[in-house]
């Protein structure tokens, strides 16, 4: 699934690798309270929530940025054959590679890999099988890795504690070898065109990339967000935040800073259309889906003065 919004002179297309009603809700989130789902039903069934079987939708997300002749990929999803401890995660075989292509974003084409954090489903096309090697997917591009997060994953790993199924090894280290990696910290331009911001929590060095153009603003929001009920229960935070009690103060500072901003929040996890416009709504937020049509390539209609500020 391709969908793609136009930010002044950028245009995002957001390639959708698989979504589906996957995840159990009190089993992502602790505090998850049913009547605060119940009381969203009309906005939620069918679209972020199946009542019926109890799941919340979760999609799994690869941002493809336009802009000044940049090709630029923000998180790459889970990747194909890759062995991952999750089993709807493990060894995937999908035609990501030709929607990439469909993007105008093939191995040749990309010239920046942008990544939020270092999880699993966030860096798996990094890489791709070369005979019985992981190689770079897109070998003539930069790779932009949060440096806190290199860091503390590295040694995670060092330590024998991972459970992954080896992600740092197979989606990150073969790009640093290859030399093809450049550290990030709170504060760099990225790409020509993208601010890093600190959003630590989710992981120790977890980063947002904020896109200004032609006086409009979006941001990559990663795992600040996982599933539009956080944004009317922020201080919910899922079992794989690895620092609880930081994820939940970024992101009620998150909320606050893109409320009625106008600004388009592009999480990772989000179903269809994955991304949109946070409000407030009284004391707390609520969420808009950002309009748009499903589009072929790039042939996409700009739905954005529906929802700018």
């Amino acid at each position: 699934m391709i969908r793609s919004w136009q930010i002044g002179e950028a245009m995002v297309v957001g390639l959708t690798e698989y979504f589906g009603p996957v995840h159990v809700p009190s089993l992502l989130f602790p505090a998850m309270d049913h009547d605060v789902l119940r009381g969203l039903r009309s906005q939620f069934e069918g679209v972020h929530w199946f009542e019926s079987v109890d799941r919340l939708v979760i999609g799994f997300q690869i941002w493809i940025l336009h802009h000044a002749g940049r090709v630029i990929l923000i998180d790459t999803g889970v990747g194909n054959h890759k062995s991952r401890t999750t089993p709807r995660a493990n060894k995937l075989n999908t035609v990501v590679p030709a929607w990439l292509a469909a993007a105008d974003a093939g191995p040749d084409q990309v010239t920046d890999v942008v990544m939020t954090h270092l999880h699993s489903d966030h860096v798996g096309w990094n890489t791709q099988l070369d005979g019985e090697r992981w190689v770079p997917t897109f070998p003539k591009a930069t790779y932009h890795i949060p440096k806190d997060d290199y860091a503390w994953f590295r040694e995670f790993n060092l330590s024998g504690r991972a459970k992954d199924g080896g992600s740092f090894y197979d989606s990150v280290e073969p790009v640093v070898e290859a030399g093809l990696a450049r550290f990030v910290s709170p504060g760099d331009r990225i790409a020509g065109c993208l601010d890093a911001v600190a959003a630590f929590g989710h992981t120790p060095g977890h980063l947002n990339y904020w896109l200004q153009s032609g006086g409009r603003s979006a941001v990559f929001a990663g795992d600040v967000l996982h599933h539009p009920v956080q944004v009317y229960r922020p201080a919910w935070n899922t079992v794989v935040d690895i620092q609880p009690e930081i994820a939940a103060v970024t992101r009620a500072a998150f909320l606050e800073r893109v409320a009625d901003s106008g600004s388009l929040v592009m999480p990772c996890h989000f179903g269809p259309p994955n991304c949109g416009f946070i409000r407030r709504d009284g004391d707390g937020y609520a969420f808009t889906p950002a309009g748009g049509e499903l589009s072929s390539g790039l042939a996409a209609q700009d739905p954005w003065s529906r929802h700018a500020a």
